[in-house]
């Protein structure tokens, strides 16, 4: 007798094989500046799909009560502000010069967002949603490709970015710099990824690509 669950699957996360629901799991990652937020509210506005952002996931992980914040606050005492919450831009400068530091972070708050993840996609599966994207700039430097039916890189060319950022953000030509070198090689993401979305143009021309995916 099968006992199987058609309404699930196994999938590997952190290295644990564990039971998730058999709907269509769509990771999204790119560089910075490369309109990954537009897609995901044309993903949500036109194909019903449930999102999740990742960083804001570690972000509410790491608030007073949080099940990261007092690991969080052992590595980063300095960067606790009054109201007990943490200067993310003084641990940004901090990491950026200690990539041991920002190891030891990732080993802290990676775990506990995929954790998360599952917890938010099952609740997900339950409301009836059949398309769930979960949107990572990392996701092509982690092993988390093997958690996803498909890996979706939106792409942009690197002076669109440079424009994007400088137009939206005020960053300027330094900080952009240091941004997109920490970030995963365009190569790397080309070979990690299913799908590239090319988002450089006209945003119509990047629906197209997306219904042609979905529809």
């Amino acid at each position: 007798m099968n006992n199987t669950d058609p309404n699930e699957k196994n999938r590997v996360m952190n290295g644990k094989t564990v039971k998730v629901p058999a709907v269509r799991r769509i990771g999204i990652t790119g560089g910075v500046g490369a309109g990954k937020s537009e897609i995901l509210r044309y993903l949500q506005e036109s194909h019903h799909a449930a999102v999740l952002r990742t960083d804001e996931t570690a972000q509410e992980l790491m608030k007073p009560g949080g099940v990261c914040y007092e690991r969080v606050k052992a590595l980063f005492p300095d960067c606790v502000r009054e109201d007990g919450c943490f200067d993310r831009k003084k641990m940004a400068g901090r990491v950026f010069t200690d990539p041991d530091l920002l190891e030891t972070l990732n080993g802290v708050v990676h775990p506990a967002v995929w954790e998360a993840v599952m917890d938010w996609e099952k609740k997900k599966y339950e409301e009836g949603f059949t398309v769930l994207c979960i949107e990572s700039a990392l996701l092509a430097s982690e092993k988390d490709n093997e958690a996803f039916e498909e890996l979706w890189y939106i792409y942009a060319h690197q002076e669109v970015r440079r424009r994007r950022l400088k137009e939206s953000r005020g960053y300027s030509d330094e900080k952009i710099d240091a941004m997109i070198s920490s970030q995963s090689s365009e190569e790397a993401f080309e070979k990690n990824c299913d799908v590239r979305i090319d988002n450089s143009g006209e945003f119509e021309q990047t629906k197209q690509q997306i219904d042609a995916e979905l529809l």
